[in-house]
């Protein structure tokens, strides 16, 4: 069993920045490939970004592609999302979730837990 949390979101302008991080619980995290998600109000849950177990890969979406960063640090059961230049179409509630598969995934479907979401609200 994996449980995951999230922290680091807020209020930014547009053009800030931002770093959400994903702390997690349970021995075997380390071994999941681990994704960030954001769900906007009225809209689906979407794909943002996703890195594989050993950090070898990472995957993002192309809406943040170049302004977003994937990183962890196994050691401390941790994943993190550098958002850089924010836009306001970046405002949403952001989920990590854990794959118990090895390889960075888009499908939500994919992922076995999730954490309970930070808001991430960007300001024009």
């Amino acid at each position: 069993q994996v449980q995951l949390v999230e922290s680091g979101g807020g209020l930014v302008q547009a053009g800030g920045s931002l770093r959400l991080s994903c702390a997690a619980s349970g021995r075997t995290f380390s071994t999941y490939a681990v994704g960030w998600f954001r769900e906007a109000p009225g809209k689906e849950r979407e794909f943002v970004a996703a890195i594989s177990w050993n950090v070898g890969n990472t995957y993002y979406a192309d809406s943040v592609k170049g302004r977003f960063a994937i990183s962890r640090d196994n050691a401390k059961n941790t994943v993190y999302l550098q958002m850089n230049s924010l836009k306001p179409e970046d405002t949403a509630v952001y989920y990590c979730a854990a794959d118990q598969g090895k390889i960075p995934r888009a499908n939500r479907g994919d992922y076995n837990y999730w954490g309970q979401g930070t808001q991430v609200t960007v300001s024009s």
